[in-house]
């Protein structure tokens, strides 16, 4: 059914086709009962074991929705009916602004990729908040992730960052500061320990006072080094983050396409490796106890389950959701079912950071121990 759907919708330009998806999404969300219906389909395959614990949040299943596809809070409640355990709305910033000019969204199917340069376009955090405030049905969490406006200078972005907690963090179960994003220029600097350490600090405090107790966590790149890996690790812990998001686009082009010379993020397939590399090198630097959301590359049970292996806890998809369709979560969670059973487990929890851990002889588990292949 979404195979032609998504030829019409690709014989569009990519950010006419976006906002096609996130009108019809939008009207979907108009309908509690459908909505429901919907989201109760798609989790047929569920397990209890399948739920996920982070940061006091509970996910019904590991596989969420990243930032970037509703960018406005247009569409939340259409999106859960597609069966995502959590939403993450934005990047949202405190004014509205236009964004990079168009075009900035470009579709290379022969790599299973999007690359865009967006630039955190948006109508602001109050008129996100206004969307959220209306909001009655909550059937997972809800994440806000937050950035700065472009025409704020690097060194005033904490008023940013701040103003928007002002704004959206009592309305939402998680906020996210997105340091990460190539498109708003200078931007990953703050991803510098110094700098970085000042923002997550200044958020934290504020967050204490406007939505105590709330989750907050920092959406990292694929590009830093494994050093830096360790140095952000380093101070998500000492600054007492609910954990990493990791990654965000790259903007390493890891092929020749005649779209590959675009400005922009690189997101899908290639990003893949890229970030399993990222969060395994966290998960190890914080010995698993920086709880880790996985994002990039995700389009099947088998991505999910890499990346569940390799230290994530929660795995979030976007691009994947571009190619796959609305049936994308109710595909994968079966397969992903069968895939824990395969080896083992009977809960997703004991599959995360899997990879690390020696296997344990058989002899020595008993039967139906895990196998770690």
């Amino acid at each position: 059914m979404y195979g032609l759907t998504r030829s019409l919708l690709f014989r569009l330009d990519a950010e006419r086709a976006h906002r096609l998806g996130i009108a019809g999404l939008r009207q979907l969300g108009h309908s509690r009962d459908l909505c429901e219906s919907l989201r109760e389909n798609a989790l047929e395959g569920v397990t209890p074991g399948m739920a996920v614990e982070v940061a006091g949040l509970r996910f019904a299943h590991p596989v969420a929705l990243a930032a970037g596809l509703d960018k406005d809070a247009e569409a939340v409640d259409g999106l859960f009916a597609c069966g995502f355990s959590a939403v993450e709305i934005g990047t949202l910033t405190p004014r509205p602004q236009p964004g990079n000019p168009t075009p900035r969204l470009f579709r290379l199917p022969e790599h299973r990729a999007v690359i865009n340069r967006m630039g955190f376009n948006n109508h602001g955090a109050q008129e996100a908040a206004t969307r959220l405030r209306a909001r009655t049905w909550k059937p997972g969490p809800l994440g806000v992730n937050i950035g700065k406006n472009k025409d704020t200078p690097l060194e005033k972005a904490v008023d940013d960052y701040v103003a928007c907690v002002d704004a959206l963090a009592p309305l939402g179960d998680y906020v996210v500061v997105n340091a990460s994003s190539p498109n708003t220029p200078g931007l990953r600097k703050l991803q510098e320990p110094e700098q970085l350490t000042l923002l997550l600090r200044a958020v934290q405090e504020r967050l204490a006072s406007v939505a105590p107790g709330k989750p907050l966590f920092l959406k990292i790149a694929p590009d830093l080094t494994p050093e830096a890996v360790d140095e952000v690790v380093d101070v998500a812990r000492a600054c007492g983050l609910a954990g990493l998001i990791a990654t965000n686009t790259t903007i390493a082009r890891p092929f020749e396409h005649p779209l590959a010379k675009e400005a922009g993020g690189l997101s899908g397939a290639p990003v893949r490796e890229p970030a399993n590399a990222v969060i395994r090198r966290a998960y190890l630097r914080s010995g698993g106890a920086l709880p880790l959301i996985g994002v990039g590359g995700v389009f099947t049970a088998q991505d999910v389950y890499e990346k569940l292996r390799a230290g994530a806890s929660v795995v979030q998809v976007y691009t994947g959701f571009i190619y796959e369709g609305p049936g994308m979560v109710g595909r994968i969670l079966p397969a992903l079912a069968a895939l824990l059973a395969r080896d083992g487990y009977t809960r997703v929890q004991d599959a995360i950071g899997a990879e690390h851990r020696a296997p344990v002889p058989p002899s020595a588990s008993g039967v139906g121990a895990p196998k770690h292949l």
